[in-house]
């Protein structure tokens, strides 16, 4: 779950998320031969079969197996992975609401392959394997949810920087609840939100392009690449929003507007976290719905009723999680203020089920540490940690 830094993570800036305790399971069984045969709990998903060996193609409509083959497909091209297995996956992460189940599917995956392939790369090294693998069912997203899925530490959010990738957790403070709740308004990664999602990328690297190239012959340090980072290094936060003001126009220069803005704030909050300071840290997951809301246009009515019930409620902030178009929003609270918050949200899932006949879940989210591999057979932990993938 992100608690702020959204839509940053593939213009190569920061994010500030954190783990989930729920989590994606995969019991698995090695086979000898390079088949992978996948059955999920949940009977709405159908089986998933197919060989190592064999060339795939994303299945349309953003079927679940396409995030089972992605890692098969990146894996067996890196490292020419070949040992298939039986599984049986269930998952408590909920699907389709912006708190990344299609990236933690992805990354129990490609560990189940690794592990029986034994191919040794450290969880950062595969956090960015799978997110080049992502890539393969259709959506250009960046490398966050990966990174904090397996990367992360019990007790901790984590500062996630890019190009290089760098995990640096961040303690979280034993009084701070961060509430989820769940609009009911489903953010699937394939059709519309999928289209949508690539079409704002497209617009960053585009805004990006028209300030690097007219910047080139003024910045005294030589051309800027035309990156992110590379113009805020040349020209700081308020340089480089000046130059986006001046040179962008209309929609380009909204999401430029949120890209930078946004960067600040993950600076800023990372810092109000590391000095405990929730009231800071809430105003600046307030100021980040707002840029969503209105640069990015990615929040929909019902998020931004659970957002304001949030903060009626006495959330020290509120905002949208995850990429938007639906899903979740998470709140922050502290002490005796959490429970108020946690009864005004559930107060709008209750209307929620009654005008439309489904609606929000809300739960309290915990920090947890990350994905990693048990030998039932054993009965030892595999490295990272203590928790199956």
């Amino acid at each position: 779950m992100n608690l702020i830094g959204e839509h940053t993570d593939y213009n190569d800036l920061p994010v500030l998320p954190m783990a989930l305790r729920q989590e994606v399971r995969i019991l698995l069984r090695p086979r000898t031969d390079s088949r992978v045969r996948l059955h999920n709990v949940a009977p709405e998903f159908e089986p998933v079969d197919f060989d190592l060996r064999e060339p795939q193609t994303a299945v349309p409509g953003g079927h679940w197996g396409n995030y089972v083959r992605a890692p098969a497909v990146e894996l067996a091209r890196r490292f020419g992975v070949s040992a298939g297995f039986d599984g049986l996956v269930e998952s408590d992460v909920p699907v389709a609401s912006g708190l990344s189940s299609s990236s933690a599917l992805v990354n129990a995956v490609g560990l189940a392959l690794a592990r029986l392939s034994a191919i040794e790369v450290d969880h950062l090294e595969l956090a960015q394997i799978m997110a080049e693998a992502e890539r393969f069912t259709g959506t250009r997203g960046g490398g966050m949810d990966q990174a904090i899925s397996l990367a992360a530490v019990e007790g901790a959010a984590a500062l996630i920087e890019f190009a290089p990738l760098r995990f640096t957790p961040v303690p979280v403070p034993s009084h701070w609840r961060f509430i989820v709740a769940d609009s009911g308004v489903r953010a699937e990664k394939s059709g519309h939100a999928q289209r949508a999602y690539n079409e704002r990328r497209r617009s960053c690297e585009e805004a990006m392009e028209v300030v690097a190239r007219a910047m080139a012959g003024t910045n005294p340090g030589g051309r800027i690449a035309p990156s992110y980072p590379s113009l805020l290094d040349a020209l700081g936060f308020e340089g480089a929003q000046a130059a986006g003001d001046s040179l962008l126009h209309g929609t380009l220069s909204a999401r430029f507007r949120h890209v930078i803005t946004e960067a600040r704030r993950v600076r800023d909050a990372h810092a109000a976290l590391v000095a405990g300071d929730p009231h800071r840290f809430g105003a600046l997951m307030n100021a980040s719905h707002e840029s969503l809301r209105f640069d990015y246009e990615v929040s929909s009515p019902e998020l931004d009723t659970l957002v304001e019930a949030a903060r009626g409620a006495g959330a020290l902030g509120a905002r949208l999680t995850g990429a938007g178009f639906g899903g979740c929003i998470v709140a922050l609270a502290a002490g005796p203020g959490v429970d108020a918050v946690v009864d005004a949200l559930q107060n709008v899932r209750r209307r929620a089920l009654a005008d439309r006949g489904g609606g929000a879940s809300v739960f309290v989210a915990y920090p947890s540490g990350g994905a990693t591999c048990l030998d039932l057979a054993a009965d030892t932990p595999g490295p990272g940690g203590r928790r199956p993938a």
